[in-house]
């Protein structure tokens, strides 16, 4: 459980950043606005021939499941190295952490089962990770 070790000890503030920024929601935050949002990010997907696998997360159906190296392939190596780097973790564990952790968070920020482009997906994300990671973590983490 390295990696999730390392991901809620970043969460929980355990990082050299001097503001006190959530590191983890910081990254994923800059993610999403790098790419557009989460409109932005469906269709980066989308073009990289896994638009059905994003629109799983945003339905109100299953999440279908992502690796490591899909998630990898969309992003590209610049935005999961800098994810890696926010993370404190190898892109490998970033690329993990990614494909293990943005269905759920995709499905979460969209209840309606459809992508709002009007949302401040900011405010969401940061409402839903300390639930997320406390609950994956074994609710034994709090934020």
């Amino acid at each position: 459980m390295g990696l999730l070790d390392t991901i809620l000890g970043a969460f929980s503030g355990k990082s050299d950043d001097p503001s006190g920024a959530n590191p983890v929601g910081g990254a994923l935050n800059a993610l999403l606005t790098q790419n557009g949002g989460l409109q932005g990010l469906m269709g980066k997907f989308s073009q990289g021939g896994l638009g059905e696998i994003f629109s799983s997360w945003t339905g109100m159906g299953d999440n279908k499941p992502i690796s490591a190296d899909q998630i990898h392939s969309v992003l590209g190596g610049d935005q999961v190295q800098a994810l890696a780097s926010k993370l404190g973790v190898d892109p490998a564990q970033a690329s993990g952490f990614l494909a293990e952790y943005l269905p759920k968070i995709v499905d979460k920020l969209t209840p309606s089962g459809q992508v709002d482009a009007a949302a401040d997906h900011s405010q969401g994300l940061a409402a839903l990770l300390p639930s997320l990671l406390a609950k994956l973590g074994g609710g034994s983490h709090q934020a």
